[in-house]
Formats: C-alpha cells, sequence, structure tokens
C-alpha cells in the first residue's frame, strides 16, 4: 500500500499539536520564521510545505516528520521510554472526557508555571 500525504490531514496535526501547546497561529509563524498567512494556510491544508518549513514545525512542535506527514503515531515505540508518572498521567487523560482532560490541561500548564525551574 503505497502511502500519500494528506496537506488536510497533516495541517489538522499541526493545528490539533498548536493548540495542546497553548499557542496562537501568530505564535506559531514566528517560532517557525514564517508569515501568519502562510502558517495558517499550511493548518488549513491549502498549501504545501519546504522541508525547512517541516523541519521547523518538527522541532517546534515535538513531533516526528513521519506523524506530520502520514499520521504515523511516534509514541507506540516511545512508550518504553516514559516514566511510570508519564505514563499514569497519559492513562488518566486518556479515560476523562474531553472537558477535563482540557481543564487537567490547563492546570498542568499553571502548576508547572509556577515551579521554579532547576
Amino acid at each position: 500500500m503505497k502511502e500519500t500525504y494528506d496537506r488536510l490531514a497533516a495541517g489538522d496535526r499541526i493545528r490539533c499539536k498548536r493548540t495542546l501547546l497553548g499557542l496562537t497561529q501568530d505564535e506559531m509563524a514566528e517560532r517557525i520564521g514564517r508569515a501568519p498567512k502562510y502558517y495558517a494556510d499550511i493548518e488549513r491544508g491549502s498549501c504545501g510545505m519546504s522541508i525547512e518549513t517541516l523541519m521547523s514545525l518538527s522541532t517546534s512542535l515535538s513531533m516526528s516528520l513521519d506523524y506530520i506527514i502520514f499520521g504515523k503515531n511516534p509514541i507506540v515505540q516511545e512508550e518504553k521510554q516514559h516514566t511510570e508518572e508519564v505514563a499514569a498521567i497519559l492513562d488518566m487523560l486518556d479515560h476523562a472526557v474531553a472537558r477535563n482532560r482540557k481543564y487537567a490541561l490547563e492546570m498542568l500548564k499553571l502548576f508547572l508555571a509556577a515551579c521554579p525551574t532547576p
């Protein structure tokens, strides 16, 4: 079976990760050094991307290129690397309703922002 690049699906994956990180489209465009309209077009799937843009997105969003382009979820391979604490958090979130996942994410962001960094 031949794999294909679906720009709409790639844009959805990028938008989802950006929103999970709490970034606006303008903030993301600035992070990757691209114009906000161009970045918005990427999320809508109305344009393709250069390799450089893909690499910037991959780095900025901590997403593999395989996941951005083909939707191959790297979590299966990386799961072994998760600590027990991370695995427990992911398990709890997997079993929560969408509204509670959103609240949990906001609480985690607030908690981590309030914690001193080492």
